[in-house]
């Protein structure tokens, strides 16, 4: 009986060690979910300015007209944003179910370490991986490595349309999935209301254009990149906060077998003491 008291004792002791590293990896997730949605406004803010500055510039070319659509099937690549760690749910997973409904041959680039391990067990094939960011300081950097690999593949691969999957999360409604179109840019989406002052430019507008596409690719992937972020840490944190009331009654059930055996092994040394003692009267009264 006290071995058995001793090996639930160790089971307390252990549960209670992973009970403290889960309420760690908690606050951590909560903290850089924080940190992100901080940051979120200025990231919008930045792909705001970027989006007026190519309204404003289109103006600069009133009769150039949206390239004709083709004929054939054009290929397209995606972007699908992943987590990067785990403890999140089924996070990737519904990401990459959805991925598998609506690819149908699309190159797909996957940001996130988790998401590329679960996508080499489906064996779904990637055109370029790279990992997430593990902070949201590093998000812009992320963004770029991302635009990068975009544009050095768009020649090479033949792609003529590129999108972005993501998943947001809000206050209660919880996690949801977005795809956005993120190339061609679409001239008709960027209305602005004109002051009647054309801006003052230093470049062919055709070069100003193109730039300032390419910093709006970065941006509205800097954007995507961070809302991930931010779902994913608070994905993990209601997972952790689960595996936490998980412990937590798992302890309590523990920790009344405890009692309950502790209670069983002091009954059995009473009943024991009092049968000695009842042996020892009875040897005294015979002699």
């Amino acid at each position: 009986m006290t071995e058995r008291l001793a090996d639930i004792g160790a089971r307390i002791r252990s549960v209670r060690q992973l009970e403290t590293v889960i309420s760690a990896m908690r606050s951590i997730a909560a903290a850089r979910a924080q940190q992100s949605r901080a940051l979120m406004e200025g990231v919008d803010a930045h792909a705001g300015v970027v989006a007026q500055a190519i309204a404003e510039a289109l103006h600069l070319q009133p009769d150039a007209e949206q390239p004709p659509p083709a004929r054939h099937a054009a290929r397209a690549g995606l972007v699908l944003f992943c987590a990067e760690q785990g403890f999140a749910g089924g996070y990737t997973s519904r990401l990459l179910d959805d991925v598998a409904r609506v690819r149908a041959g699309a190159a797909l680039f996957l940001v996130g370490s988790r998401g590329a391990a679960l996508a080499e067990q489906r064996r779904l094939p990637l055109t370029w991986h790279t990992p997430m960011a593990s902070h949201a300081d590093g998000i812009p950097a992320v963004a770029g490595r991302i635009a990068g690999a975009l544009f050095d593949r768009l020649p090479r691969d033949g792609l003529e349309r590129l999108d972005m999957m993501f998943a947001m999360w809000s206050p209660g409604r919880g996690l949801e999935l977005c795809r956005r179109s993120l190339l061609p840019l679409d001239r008709h989406a960027f209305a602005t209301v004109r002051n009647g002052i054309p801006p003052l430019i230093t470049l062919p507008a055709p070069v100003l254009l193109a730039r300032l596409a390419e910093e709006y690719v970065h941006a509205e992937i800097c954007r995507a990149a961070m809302h991930a972020f931010v779902a994913e840490n608070e994905v993990r944190v209601q997972t952790l906060a689960a595996a936490r009331s998980n412990i937590t009654t798992m302890l309590g059930r523990l920790q009344a077998r405890e009692r309950q055996v502790r209670q069983d092994t002091i009954t059995a040394e009473v009943v024991e003491l009092g049968a000695a003692t009842e042996s020892l009267r009875r040897a005294a009264r015979s002699r």
